[in-house]
């Protein structure tokens, strides 16, 4: 019976449910391409010696960092775009909830933030390959040619921005086979954050090599550059956190359990990096300056001037707080790999603990008590990995040997091994058979835009739900936004229990225009959902799901209900097929970003590379 009902709201094949169209494909490929063919024409000017500005740019900047003009004026030019970047993937996600799908990927302002700022950011990896004329950059440095070597940070830097902007073609075949997922955990969509968020190991390597063969050894970087240095750490923090933020707009299409073992794994490896990097309170003003960042674009897309859905984020402290407590422990200096994996667990627990406070006070979806035994076996074992990986970055910054080969090997496999083991149990989902829904709707009396309801839910069985879960609401999206849509095309509401199995409103909600409010549960590895009112769709030959005074629906998988742009009539093994592609391009970025750290530490001799100290010129 159940997959009887269920075809009521899936989509039959439409036209707007798969990749872009092929004249917007055309004008994007034929615009990044002239914008290339610009940028290697300046390129081969500067390697041929036929200009000279670009050199005088560089070294420019680097006078003021005092460092080489290959690292001062790509870290420049990343600054800049990757907040654009971060701008435009915040604004675009924003947008996926207030608005739904796209018209068309020309259609969305905010993927031209995102498509220059990840443009550009591997063009300034290739701006420090490409800038050094006279001389060796580093005793790291790969050979080009015969006489042209790249540093080793800027080939990371360029390959993790060549990573991302290849998930732009991808996204769109992934589209033409799949259908819209819109969720930010689409595979491909994860290429195209992971490689900025993993950029940022890139520069931190690439000013590594810069502090190492900086133009006046005798005169350190100074604040300036220490500021540089852990604004990178918050960067990188940054950067690893946009796995969650589908659970900043508390739009998350999968378990809760979830968002603390991302948070962990952020946290760990970017505070323990910067910690033991860059010493006394550095944890605590990366969590700052990263807090900053996220707040002036969450007011930039939520308030007055983009006017999208609100969101908001961890906050970090509580972890960069056990961070600095335990590095006042002499484990720290004496076993900095060790004192990294107690600091991870420190994370995963304490820090979790202290981050859950601002988690219930802010977010959508605080975390049930329930929730907890399954969230520690999660988040432990990833903050450990974390904490890990987060020391090991560490001694190949401060310039202190790592251990051996075979040693770091498998340290970097486990917590490879380890993210993957988390993330799977995370994803596992089990949909109810049997279980359904009695609505009964009636209007509210605030209603001045649409048809606003209150709703009475009757869940059966009964017990299908403990006394504890996860969240039961209704989530009503992509309204709209701007005008008088309410909660700018997005409203939570989580539902107030009568009694066992029967669940009230606590807000209207709207069940008019291009609304999709669907009622949501999830129980542990409980997790479903049916739609309450869902708006026709022509695009993709949806028709509309009326809001009854009085209905009964089954349950169904939470996917096939948010997500009705995708198709399902495909074989199983293609979609293992593609989702192994991205699974490879991805520990190929890996495995670059721990080629390039050691063969750092294996070139450099440990004995000249003391930390640099703050300098107080």
């Amino acid at each position: 019976m159940l997959d009887g009902v269920h075809t009521e709201w899936s989509a039959a094949p439409g036209g707007e449910g798969g990749g872009a169209a092929l004249d917007q494909v055309a004008a994007m490929s034929g615009a990044a391409g002239l914008v290339a063919l610009g940028l290697l024409w300046v390129g081969y000017l500067h390697r041929t010696r036929r200009i000279t500005w670009l050199q005088r740019v560089a070294d420019r900047v680097g006078e003021v960092f005092n460092r080489p003009g290959w690292v001062a004026l790509p870290l420049a030019l990343f600054i800049a775009t990757i907040l654009t970047a971060l701008l435009g993937f915040i604004w675009d996600v924003s947008l996926h909830a207030g608005n739904g799908r796209d018209p068309g990927p020309l259609a969305n302002p905010a993927h031209y933030f995102i498509l220059v700022g990840l443009f550009f950011l591997f063009t300034a990896g290739m701006t420090a390959i490409v800038l050094p004329l006279d001389e060796k950059p580093g005793v790291a440095s790969v050979r080009i040619t015969r006489t042209w070597y790249a540093p080793v940070g800027g080939i990371l830097l360029a390959g993790a921005g060549l990573y991302a902007l290849i998930g732009f073609p991808l996204d769109d075949i992934w589209h033409r086979i799949f259908g819209q997922d819109v969720t930010l955990w689409g595979p491909t969509h994860l290429m195209l954050i992971g490689g900025a968020g993993f950029s940022l190991v890139g520069v931190l390597l690439l000013e590594f090599e810069g502090r190492n063969n900086r133009p006046d050894p005798d005169r350190p970087g100074g604040r300036l550059m220490w500021l540089v240095r852990i604004f990178a750490f918050g960067g990188l923090l940054i950067g690893l956190s946009v796995f969650q933020v589908e659970f900043d707009f508390g739009v998350e299409q999968f378990r809760l359990v979830l968002q603390p073992m991302l948070i962990a794994a952020a946290a760990a490896v970017a505070l323990v990096a910067a910690r033991a990097t860059l010493g006394p309170f550095s944890a605590l003003v990366a969590v700052v300056f990263a807090a900053v960042i996220r707040t002036v674009v969450a007011w930039l897309v939520g308030g007055p001037i983009i006017d999208a859905p609100r969101n908001v984020f961890p906050l970090y402290l509580g972890a960069a707080v056990v961070v600095e407590l335990l590095a006042l422990l002499p484990l720290a200096r004496r076993r900095p790999v060790w004192w990294g994996a107690l600091s991870g667990f420190g994370i995963a627990t304490v820090g979790l603990w202290l981050e859950s406070l601002w988690i219930s006070a802010m977010f959508v979806d605080p975390w049930p008590s329930a929730m907890w035994p399954e969230l520690l076996a999660m988040a432990v074992p990833i903050g450990i990995a974390g904490g890990v990986i987060g020391a090991l970055l560490a001694l190949v910054l401060r310039g202190e040997p790592l251990p051996s080969p075979p040693v770091r090997r498998a340290l970097v496999i486990a917590a490879v091994l380890i993210a993957g083991a988390t993330t799977a149990n995370g994803l596992h989902i089990d949909v109810p058979e049997h279980a359904e829904a009695a609505v009964q709707l009636r209007d509210s009396t605030t209603s001045p835009n649409g048809r606003m309801v209150l709703a009475e839910i009757h869940i059966t069985p009964t017990d299908l739900l403990s006394s504890d879960p996860e969240w039961v609401q209704i989530l009503s999206w992509q309204g709209g936004i701007g005008g008088n849509s309410p909660g700018r095309g997005l409203v939570v509401d989580q539902l107030r229990q009568v009694a066992y199995g029967h669940y009230a409103s606590t807000k209207p909600i709207p069940a008019y225009g291009s609304w999709k409010s669907v009622l949501r549960i999830q129980d542990g590895r409980t997790q479903a959902a049916l739609p309450i009112f869902m708006a026709a769709d022509p695009g993709i030959g949806a028709e509309e799901i009326p809001a009854l005074d009085s209905f009964t629906r089954p349950f169904a998988s939470e996917v096939t209900v948010l997500q009705r742009e995708r198709s399902f009539e495909h074989p199983a093994w293609l979609f293992s097929v593609a989702s192994l592609v991205v699974l490879v391009c991805s520990l190929l970025l890996v495995a670059a970003l721990s080629w390039g750290a050691a063969r750092i530490n294996n070139r450099y001799p440990h004995s000249t590379r003391a930390p640099e100290p703050v300098a107080t010129e």
